[in-house]
């Protein structure tokens, strides 16, 4: 499934004055408009096509209205962001690949551990499936629940993404747990390390930072009114 790039005229992403405009400066619920002609609200997401256009069009909205070089923001090289592009927004690469060409920055080394997760337990075949792995894997080292810093609509949303393409992983988080603990948990049991300091969660002095609620408006909202995020995990 794919969507032709069509911008409405209140959209400010516009493809005739790339050099001028770009997406900078855009809401992300705008951008995320111009990319599916949907609202983030109105989403249709109920078959597995319709939502993975919706997981790649929250990403990229969220990542292009912070301003700096999407393609960095997402953990893709320029090559893998405008395959992103072309396979899923035909007509979108002229505005979202013509002006980030120059930056770029060394990798984090927990964006690569998470990613080499990800990577390791696959359950769909195919490039969406690797290039999430990049984009789950940066957006991880956000502030905010990673739910909002994938420009999802709630944690729901996130659980189903995981469990489509990363289901050996996803399934063994039996306990609920956040899934960025969860994550960091399992790159420590990985290398033999002792995450925590009591054998029992639920006597732990930390157990609401791993297994607390994980509600509140999506990112794509928030930006959408100007409002701040919350840091979270």
């Amino acid at each position: 499934m794919t969507f032709q790039f069509t911008p409405a005229a209140s959209v400010c992403v516009d493809p005739q004055s790339v050099a001028a405009n770009c997406h900078r400066g855009c809401a992300s619920e705008d951008i995320y408009f111009a990319l599916t002609g949907w609202h983030p609200g109105d989403a249709a997401a109920d078959d597995d096509g319709e939502f993975d256009i919706h997981v790649f069009a929250s990403l990229i909205a969220i990542a292009a209205a912070q301003g700096s070089a999407v393609y960095t923001q997402l953990g893709l090289s320029v090559g893998e962001f405008q395959a992103v592009i072309d396979h899923l927004f035909p007509g979108a690469c002229d505005v979202f690949c013509g002006c980030d060409r120059d930056q770029a920055g060394e990798e984090d080394d927990e964006v690569t551990m998470v990613r080499e997760l990800l990577l390791a337990h696959r359950s769909t075949e195919g490039e969406e499936s690797r290039w999430l792995a990049s984009m789950i894997a940066r957006r991880a080292v956000e502030p905010n629940h990673l739910w909002e810093d994938l420009g999802l609509r709630n944690r729901g949303e996130l659980s189903r993404l995981l469990m489509r393409h990363f289901a050996p992983l996803a399934t063994q988080n039996t306990r609920n747990m956040r899934w960025k603990r969860f994550f960091y948990r399992k790159l420590c049991e990985a290398d033999g390390m002792v995450l925590c300091t009591t054998p029992v969660c639920t006597d732990c002095t930390d157990f609401d930072l791993c297994f607390g609620e994980e509600s509140g408006e999506s990112r794509l909202a928030r930006t959408r009114r100007g409002g701040a995020a919350t840091p979270g995990s």
